[in-house]
């Protein structure tokens, strides 16, 4: 009975949600404290509902219940125990399930952290994810119950897309998701900000931690999908402007600007417009993605679902959400307005272009995305929208952003006193540039005009980055966690335009037609064919190949690609053969067999191409140093509530 167990706690939760939300806006509202009191109850019970039903959806799988529809459809008795669990999210339902219960995860831990906070500005907060957890539990039970039975149940399984299974597809979802879902918190501490009136520097500090950390869990998501993309579907590429892929990239690009936004607003009282609007954005996005890959409009390797039905829920939530918030917005726009002011070439001007760029870049990204879904609707005639648009079109606002940030670092808040800076920031550029130039001239070969400029603005960063906790060392003055955390994060991103400008700029690749002891040169590289063998796994069955690779003639590597047909589902996948030598990673994939003995091979060399990913997981890392600072767990006392219909106190912070 376990199916009909989770499909209960379900609808239990739907109800303590719909308590929470209830509760939430009401109480704070009425000025009733018991129903205040009583949302936090209600927030635990939702919790443990929802994970009462997301354990019963995952002993179903892993018991190989196929009487459960969902169960069928996404597993087999062939399948590998951690696939049987990932395949819990591997399809819509589970991973809309998946959401919920992150969803209720950040909920419970909001309402611990709220603790601090004065309880009518915590209810307001609860209250608003609870709508937002209403609305998706709706949708589970309405569209997409995965406790449908089947009877009689089949004696086995569909499987599990063979494209799914795999070690990264087990974590990449729930990061993207704990970053997407994250999103929520903020948009949620944004309403409860203009219900309450309260648009001032406590709130910001408050939503800052939460916020950080959702785009930190992001970062990671969206990094660990391009490392699967990368190796897992052949084409060795690590982005390829796929509708899905932008629809997680936008977000992160909206929660970028508002974590900077948010700095703004803590310490100086401005921006509060910016990061109104921003944290409705960061959402709305998240909420935007989830149409894209649940509604059928876009065909993608990582769609889940395509249920016209389903896209009309997620699309009629979304303008529930986004014109109540935007209402609520217009309403308080009289209360945000600042006394305080900055000077021309201060930190608060940088952050404000910094916003301004990055908006910017997400309006490319955005009309590109949904470009090609308009015209169809429109009945016209199909429009094709890739990298000859996105790659010129993105980089017109991020390269000057990438400029902006090195002087940003260094400015001064408040006056602009760019002249104390220049000696540091004319050296850091001048070291900047001869660096880029070695390496783009020196150390490899075939730049691109744009070499240069990619590798110069990454140095510049990371030397400009260092200048501030360099010299507080010095001077042994206290590193705070915020100024470590935002070094780091910095360093990241340094390392991913280092990372990019290298692989665009260098990669090597081409397709070629092998035949066992024949090989290939690519430059000092030699890459020779010379076995193909049988192979056999648990639910598939295939070919391997074994390819030397071989450095100035002498050995380097053995790598092993793999062509793989999949029993259950017939499909057949590739599975490429990596190996990483002096920072450039070698790939190489088996393509068709060509008959007379030869294969199609495809060959790539990437240089730093690893840097990509792993700049993603340093600058979450930085992140997370940040929300950990001991700021955002101090309330003060200057912090209570505000009367009604005021904006409340301005409060002044002590740092960036």
């Amino acid at each position: 009975m376990l199916p009909e167990l989770g499909h209960f706690a379900l609808i239990l939760a739907l109800l303590l949600a719909a308590v929470q939300t209830f509760f939430g806006i009401a109480g704070p509202h009425f000025g009733r404290e018991r129903w205040i009191a009583a949302v936090r109850p209600a927030v635990a019970g939702q919790f443990v509902m929802v994970a009462t039903a997301f354990g019963c959806l995952m002993a179903s799988f892993i018991t190989l219940d196929f009487s459960v529809r969902y169960v069928a459809e996404n597993s087999n008795s062939a399948l590998p125990i951690i696939y049987r669990i990932s395949a819990v999210w591997g399809a819509h339902e589970g991973s809309l399930l998946l959401w919920i219960l992150l969803l209720a995860a950040w909920t419970l831990a909001v309402a611990f952290g709220l603790s601090r906070l004065p309880e009518k500005f915590g209810a307001r907060v609860l209250g608003v994810l609870g709508f937002v957890s209403v609305g998706f539990l709706l949708f589970t039970l309405a569209t997409s119950n995965p406790f449908l039975r089947l009877n009689p149940a089949v004696p086995d399984g569909r499987d599990l897309n063979p494209l799914l299974q795999d070690p990264a597809l087990a974590y990449h979802p729930p990061m993207l998701y704990m970053g997407y879902v994250g999103f929520a918190v903020a948009f949620a501490f944004a309403c409860a900000a203009m219900l309450e009136g309260r648009m001032d520097q406590a709130w910001a500090r408050w939503t800052r931690p939460w916020t950080t950390a959702a785009w930190c869990f992001l970062s990671m998501g969206i990094a660990l999908g391009s490392w699967w993309a990368y190796y897992e579907l052949g084409w060795g590429g690590y982005w390829f402007w796929d509708p899905v892929e932008n629809a997680s990239f936008m977000p992160w690009l909206a929660g970028t600007a508002l974590i900077h936004s948010l700095a703004v607003t803590d310490k100086r009282g401005l921006f509060k417009s910016w990061t109104l609007l921003l944290a409705i954005i960061a959402f709305s996005l998240s909420l935007l993605g989830t149409f894209l890959v649940r509604s059928g409009v876009i065909t993608s390797v990582h769609s889940f679902a395509a249920d016209p039905a389903r896209g009309v829920f997620i699309l009629t939530f979304l303008v529930i959400i986004i014109g109540g918030a935007l209402s609520l917005y217009a309403w308080r726009a009289p209360l945000l307005k600042s006394q305080a002011g900055f000077e021309f070439g201060s930190r608060e001007m940088f952050l404000l272009f910094n916003n301004i760029l990055l908006v910017v870049a997400l309006a490319v990204v955005l009309g590109g995305t949904l470009a090609p879904l308009i015209v169809e609707t429109l009945g016209m005639p199909t429009l094709s929208v890739g990298t000859p648009y996105f790659e010129p079109s993105f980089l017109t606002p991020i390269l000057p952003l990438l400029a902006l940030v090195a002087f940003g670092i260094v400015a001064s808040w408040k006056r602009g006193r760019l002249a104390a800076h220049k000696r540091p920031l004319l050296v850091t550029f001048g070291v900047s540039l001869v660096l880029g130039l070695a390496l783009a001239f020196g150390v490899y070969s075939g730049a691109t005009v744009l070499t240069p400029v990619g590798f110069t603005l990454g140095l510049w960063i990371i030397l400009t980055s260092l200048l501030d906790p360099v010299d507080r060392w010095r001077r042994k003055l206290t590193l705070s966690r915020s100024i470590v955390g935002m070094t780091i994060a910095h360093l990241g991103l340094a390392m991913a335009v280092i990372g990019i400008t290298a692989v665009e700029s260098f990669t090597q690749e081409r397709d070629i037609a092998l035949a066992q002891g024949e090989s290939a040169t690519f430059g000092r590289y030699e890459v020779r064919f010379d076995k193909l063998a049988d192979v056999e796994g648990p639910n598939y069955g295939g070919v391997r190949g074994e390819f030397n690779v071989l450095y100035d003639g002498r050995p380097l590597m053995t790598l092993h690609p793999e062509k793989r047909n999949y029993w259950v589902q017939r499909s057949v996948q590739t599975e490429a053969g990596i190996g990483s030598h002096r920072g450039t990673n070698i790939l190489i994939a088996l393509g068709e067999d060509l008959q007379g003995g030869k294969w199609s091979v495809r060959v790539q060399l990437r240089p730093l191409v690893n840097y990509v990913w792993l700049a993603a997981f340093v600058m979450a890392l930085g992140g997370f140093i940040a929300a950990t600072d001991k700021r955002y767990r101090t309330v003060k006392s200057e912090a209570t509530e505000p009367a009604p219909g005021t904006a409340g106190g301005v409060l002044e912070g002590k740092a960036g």
